[in-house]
């Protein structure tokens, strides 16, 4: 449960109580810039850390859901979800907010690199100039008991950096980010938040999609679909990526004050992210060596909490990477089901971003983050070379967080690199759904009966489940199992050969306990999500909010009803459906 702040909000007059607009007010804006936020066409910006941009309303906007846990937390009262002013502002219109409050929000350009290689072909000028935030506008800053959080509306229509694109969001993917962000937040994982989603009753847009069962690797059909806005929260939305602009603008030094830009837009990450951690008063060199040490420190940490609750980025280039060491865009990411180390639910992003990949990627990601930095340490080779330390150790660190992290999902004091590497070899080759055997583990069973639940038996070259495989291959894989699992009771000392005195019982309770923590018992399937968005676009709202009950208490033993609902397999026939098994990044 969220706990509740000593602040109460039921109106936007109380909100603007607590605004705080830090990005606007210390950054700088693009000097070509329209003050009054009518900039919404395509082009090139060549300076300033943002744009002010007004929203593009949806129109007609009607009520889906709010997070209820963040409200709790922020202190709003859940009456304001459906309030007529709160509506306005978080499907777009800005202009009948308190006087106290601005009528303009802002967008972000920042560059990109794909695994760790900086691109420039993606924007539409070939400069590198035209790319950023295309439909996402944060709209207001607050200050809530020392707790600083920016609202985004993601699909709030065009900015500069829209690249011709129409700047909208639809439902499908709105809501897919709605579920995830807070299911991420129960699971325990670093994350940006869910505040709102709404729909418009009128306005659509049209989209490739998958037809009704459709085994295309990309979208075989165009479909009208509603379009929504989520509003997204988090203490920042600055990224690697955004690092890396400023970054290659001071040494290109494309500008006289491209430097100072790339200066003001580090120590605002500092002072929004990492200012309970890095001394204000230190001088500029100190503060950037330990924003590298705390970003490598929260990135490795992140990674491996992706892993233990089966989560995939999908497509972790430098601008999807959180400068705050937290999940953010949630696009074309997924769920693992049938363990695969490989696993990637995004048709166009590759095994450089599948599951078990996602280490080193990451450090691809970390090694953006340094480069952008260097040229603030120029000059001073001592504080150069320390940077260089910083980034060689990330492997080191990476690898420690994956051992402690494995270590904890098997309810290990330390991990067994024999032990673990058995078990890999056993799920992808049984296979197994990942996250019903991590959970089947942790009621520590005394044979392999219950983790039988997690078996899909054997899939076939084109991914389909069989219906059964030879019994002699079956049997043997039963006994390595047999094998596994007395092995592993032996490490975690409930073996028959255990202490008697050391009450078996009470160690079985406590050992299951502790793993329950670690290991969720659900998980957000994309079977799960597809008719709850589906039944959403004909204004039921039912489904998508149950799924939502369900998946912001991930670790629970919930009602039989919802156990026999949302634990099991995913049935045959959606293995390599488009739209389920995979999509493309369309949204």
């Amino acid at each position: 449960m969220a706990e509740q702040t000593s602040f109460t909000c039921a109106s936007l007059n109380d909100l603007a109580q607590v605004t705080d607009y830090s990005f606007m007010d210390r950054l700088n804006a693009d000097p070509e810039a329209n003050a009054s936020g009518k900039d919404h066409e395509p082009r090139q910006v060549f300076r300033g850390h943002y744009v002010p941009v007004t929203p593009t309303p949806i129109k007609d906007p009607e009520y889906v859901a709010h997070s209820k846990d963040l409200f709790r937390e922020l202190g709003f009262a859940d009456s304001m979800a459906q309030s007529a002013d709160f509506v306005s502002l978080f499907s777009g219109d800005i202009t009948p907010v308190p006087e106290s409050m601005r009528k303009v929000g802002w967008a972000c350009g920042y560059a990109l690199s794909i695994y760790g290689t900086e691109l420039v072909q993606q924007c539409p000028f070939q400069t590198g100039n035209g790319y950023g935030d295309g439909r996402a506008i944060s709209v207001v800053e607050v200050v809530i008991e020392g707790q600083r959080w920016e609202m985004q509306l993601k699909g709030a229509g065009r900015t500069p950096y829209c690249r011709g694109a129409d700047g909208r969001a639809v439902l499908r993917s709105s809501a897919r980010e709605f579920l995830a962000q807070e299911h991420m937040h129960a699971l325990g994982v670093p994350t940006s938040r869910s505040l709102s989603l709404y729909v418009s009753k009128t306005e659509k847009v049209r989209r490739p999609w998958y037809s009704g069962g459709s085994r295309s690797t990309e979208p075989d059909t165009v479909i009208a679909e509603p379009v929504a806005i989520t509003t997204r929260v988090a203490p920042s939305f600055i990224r690697v990526g955004q690092l890396e602009l400023f970054s290659r603008r001071a040494r290109r030094n494309e500008h006289p004050h491209a430097m100072e830009e790339l200066e003001k837009i580090v120590l605002h990450l500092i002072g929004t992210e990492y200012g309970d951690v890095i001394d204000h008063e230190l001088d500029l060199p100190q503060k950037v060596l330990l924003l590298a040490r705390e970003f490598r420190s929260r990135l490795t940490s992140l990674i491996a909490n992706w892993i233990r609750v089966g989560y995939c980025q999908g497509n972790f280039n430098s601008d999807n990477c959180a400068a705050g060491g937290f999940t953010l865009d949630y696009g074309p990411f997924g769920f693992c089901e049938v363990f695969d180390p490989y696993y990637q639910p995004w048709t166009g992003g590759g095994n450089h971003f599948s599951f078990l990949n996602q280490p080193e990627a990451a450090h691809r990601n970390f090694h953006s983050f340094c480069s952008a930095l260097r040229p603030l340490l120029e000059g001073n080779q001592d504080h150069l070379w320390q940077l260089d330390q910083i980034e060689r150790a990330f492997p080191a660190h990476m690898q420690a967080q994956m051992e402690a992290m494995w270590a904890a999902k098997l309810g290990l004091d330390a991990f067994d690199a024999e032990l673990f590497g058995e078990l890999k070899t056993l799920m992808a080759q049984t296979p197994v759904d990942y996250t019903i055997l991590f959970r089947e583990l942790s009621e520590i069973p005394d044979d392999i009966g219950p983790l039988r639940k997690s078996f899909y038996r054997a899939l076939d070259s084109e991914g389909s489940v069989e219906a059964s495989m030879a019994n002699e291959d079956r049997d043997g894989l039963e006994k390595r199992w047999s094998e596994w699992l007395r092995k592993w009771q032996s490490l975690v000392g409930v073996d028959s050969t255990s202490d008697s005195n050391a009450g078996p019982q009470g160690r079985r309770e406590a050992l299951a306990y502790q793993m329950k923590r670690v290991n969720p018992k659900y998980t957000l399937r994309e079977w799960f999500v597809v008719p709850a968005y589906q039944q959403a676009s004909k204004s039921h709202y039912a489904p998508l909010r149950q799924l939502q009950d369900v998946m912001t208490q991930p670790y629970a033993e919930q009602s039989n009803e919802v156990e026999t609902a949302f634990y099991r397999l995913k049935p045959p026939e959606l293995f390599n459906v488009g739209g389920v098994s995979y999509y493309n990044c369309s949204s």
